[in-house]
């Protein structure tokens, strides 16, 4: 029988020990929540076939809406037991031969770990990575240092956890629901499975306090990437002219599908270019008549959703108007002002400049504008590569 491999990330804690007013599964690490980390991770992975959320009761719509690519999010326990064993059933359901559970507070799990998961349910009813504790461990009382304890032959204990779909279907049914598990490799352990061990890795340390938000932050590589946008549109007479989300009055405006904003339409592809998306028509085809007439600002905003879809921070944006008519001096404040609003910067993030063509070409003869914009945003290195 081909084997059928689901992921359950268990996120249906109350996260109480992180601080906050918002449950620790939805606050942001490297710009995404950090339930969507792991999620995305395993939906990526080859050997994973299909991902399933557990979640507190009643967030099932808002925690689908934040984790990305999942088959199904369905409402867990009062305990983490009964949560891994609702995400256990729903894996049967649909058809899983082998089980990974994981805790959504480990929001960086590596592809490798998870191949390695898998591949050791060949010999074992269950598997899950560990590091071997390096620390030197002692006993102490009464705040006094006490015997030490020989640290050989232990280990940290980590997630995901692998099983053979009968191994821990068969350990939380028999499992007396009097006690308390501490996890599900020891559930089926107990109850005579074998559990291979395999090599953890430091990121998949928890995030469990408040301080360990900055440490999981500091696991995490960035780049930054820069990518341009050019527009130009016709002027024409008894048109509105808008520049960089501003009305301008002028004897002319420019004329287009939408509100023809050229700034704001560069700014929009420079965005999309970040992310490698495609250019504004892919997304606001001129030929579709919702968009006559459109007030380009939800252009731009549709762009950074997009980045901020992919983990990014946009950093900084520059815009270049390129015109004789009208005057940009007068309205640099405002532009600058409104460009920073839609992108929720600060004015200091945005760059507007003005030029002419000196009367040469269809801008120097004031036949229309044209604008080109480049924008930085920082994205977090794929960490399950």
């Amino acid at each position: 029988m081909q084997q059928r491999v689901i992921a359950v990330v268990v996120a249906a804690g109350g996260g109480s020990r992180a601080g906050g007013d918002v449950p620790k599964q939805y606050r942001p690490v490297a710009g995404r929540p950090m339930l969507a980390h792991a999620v995305a991770a395993f939906a990526r992975h080859p050997a994973i076939d299909a991902v399933i959320l557990v979640v507190p009761p009643g967030d099932e719509a808002r925690a689908a809406a934040l984790a990305g690519p999942v088959d199904r999010t369905i409402a867990g326990g009062a305990t983490r037991r009964e949560s891994s064993a609702a995400g256990v059933a729903a894996a049967e359901a649909l058809g899983a031969t082998a089980v990974l559970i994981h805790d959504a507070a480990r929001p960086f799990p590596p592809a490798d770990v998870i191949a390695a998961v898998v591949a050791a349910l060949a010999h074992a009813e269950g598997a899950m990575p560990a590091l071997a504790v390096a620390d030197t461990l002692a006993q102490g009382r009464d705040g006094m240092l006490g015997d030490v304890t020989p640290r050989d032959g232990l280990f940290r204990v980590q997630t995901p956890q692998g099983f053979r779909l009968a191994a821990i279907r068969d350990a939380h049914a028999r499992w007396n629901p009097a006690e308390e598990a501490t996890d599900d490799a020891q559930m089926v352990r107990r109850l005579g499975g074998r559990v291979a061990l395999v090599q953890g890795s430091a990121m998949l340390d928890k995030v469990t306090y408040p301080q360990d938000f900055a440490a999981a932050e500091a696991r995490v590589q960035y780049e930054y990437r820069t990518a341009t946008g050019f527009d130009v549109h016709r002027l024409e007479p008894g048109e509105e002219l808008w520049l960089g989300g501003v009305r301008i009055d002028h004897s002319h405006g420019l004329s287009g599908h939408s509100d023809a904003d050229v700034g704001l339409h560069a700014l929009t592809d420079a965005l999309l270019g970040t992310v490698a998306a495609g250019d504004i028509g892919q997304h606001f085809p001129p030929s579709d008549p919702q968009w006559r007439g459109a007030e380009s600002g939800q252009f731009l905003r549709h762009a950074l959703s997009l980045v901020r879809a992919a983990g990014g921070e946009v950093t900084f944006a520059d815009l270049t108007l390129i015109c004789e008519a009208p005057k940009i001096g007068p309205h640099r404040d405002a532009i600058r002002e409104r460009v920073a609003e839609l992108l929720d910067l600060p004015p200091t993030r945005v760059s507007l400049k003005a030029t002419t063509t000196e009367r040469l070409g269809f801008t120097g003869r004031g036949e229309g504008i044209a604008a080109q914009a480049a924008a930085t945003v920082r994205l977090p290195l794929r960490i399950d590569a």
